[in-house]
């Protein structure tokens, strides 16, 4: 017998100072049951760094030629491709083809990171509508920490850090720009 997704509601209050983006939000997410808690939260906290009307989560792993998150235009253009992970060369080279702008959400013990960017770094660099973010595996494991079924979160963006707190806890993130934005 199949197991079934498990239902995570958020609901986010964002105030992202470096954009000037402030809104509330209320999410439904499907945690497929290969997921874990912390590819969950990472997911969440891609949406909050690039928070707007039209981001949406998509079926992610359960489709190949989807993100986990993207911003389309009006014409059903994709505007911004969010993925989340270790993802293969062929997948970025994809993305970047498919999308105005990509942002990579890289996660990970250093053990499994480290090896994969070393040998993806020269083959991306060449994508001027890419951009890599290495969140630390300690802040990532405290985000996963802050994961309920029913998820109030508070997010506030500036300079680059992320603050994010909930009814059990709060964290801080600063994501590391390994490969910025042209």
């Amino acid at each position: 017998m199949a197991q079934n997704a498990t239902v995570f509601k958020a609901h986010l209050q964002i105030a992202d100072m470096d954009r000037h983006h402030y809104a509330d939000y209320s999410h439904t997410l499907a945690r497929h049951p290969s997921e874990t808690d912390l590819r969950m939260m990472v997911r969440l906290l891609a949406f909050m760094l690039r928070a707007d009307e039209r981001l949406e989560f998509t079926r992610g792993l359960c489709v190949d030629d989807e993100p986990d998150l993207w911003r389309k235009s009006y014409s059903d253009e994709i505007e911004l491709w969010i993925d989340t992970g270790l993802p293969s060369e062929k997948r970025i080279r994809k993305a970047c083809n498919r999308s105005k702008q990509v942002l990579l959400l890289v996660y990970g013990t250093d053990q499994a990171v480290n090896p994969w960017w070393s040998g993806l770094q020269g083959q991306i660099g060449r994508f001027d509508n890419l951009e890599v973010l290495r969140i630390p595996p300690e802040q990532s494991d405290a985000l996963a920490a802050l994961a309920e079924r029913g998820m109030h979160l508070n997010c506030t963006i500036q300079d680059g850090q992320v603050w994010i707190s909930g009814d059990h806890g709060e964290v801080t993130i600063e994501p590391k720009v390994w490969l910025p934005a042209l």
